[in-house]
């Protein structure tokens, strides 16, 4: 069930994309919602966690919310999540290193962090053309990868409260 969440996922983001002129400039112009950032970046996330060896995967858990960050003036975008829990006995640096691999030739800039400021190898897939970003690395949990987004950005009206779950 959550392969075929992910495909539907993976289409949707396939059929949606778009490209901004800057980080800070809505991407899609006015037309994008919280909505259409959520369901584009937890799309991605999905295709990710879906790069790893299926052998080695236990579960993939996204999280159901997420917040918005100000990333312009009147912009902002959308923040979440997605946890990969790997079998038993499974090190998630190799993995990571592996998804970086895959991601090399990619619509991303890659930067590497080694070691990040919690110790561990992460890699980040950065969109030279926008603010979406994703962060991979070793989950808090032993056994796990954490799958960190970040939207591109979009409109936000002035005014309006933007704290609260998405």
């Amino acid at each position: 069930m959550a392969r075929t969440r992910s495909v539907a996922s993976l289409v949707l983001v396939l059929c949606v994309m778009g490209c901004a002129e800057d980080s800070s400039a809505p991407a899609g112009g006015d037309e994008l919602t919280w909505q259409d950032a959520k369901a584009r970046t937890q799309a991605m996330e999905l295709e990710i966690a879906d790069s790893l060896p299926p052998d080695l995967v236990a579960e993939a858990e996204q999280m159901p919310e997420g917040v918005l960050i100000q990333c312009g003036d009147s912009a902002v975008n959308w923040h979440g999540a997605t946890t990969v829990t790997l079998s038993e006995g499974t090190e998630p640096e190799p993995l990571v290193r592996e998804l970086e691999a895959k991601y090399r030739d990619s619509r991303f800039d890659i930067k590497v962090r080694d070691p990040a400021p919690a110790g561990h190898y992460e890699v980040q897939l950065r969109s030279p053309d926008t603010a979406e970003i994703y962060f991979i690395k070793r989950g808090v949990e032993p056994g796990t990868i954490r799958i960190a987004s970040g939207s591109d950005c979009f409109p936000w009206p002035e005014g309006e409260y933007m704290g609260g779950k998405f």
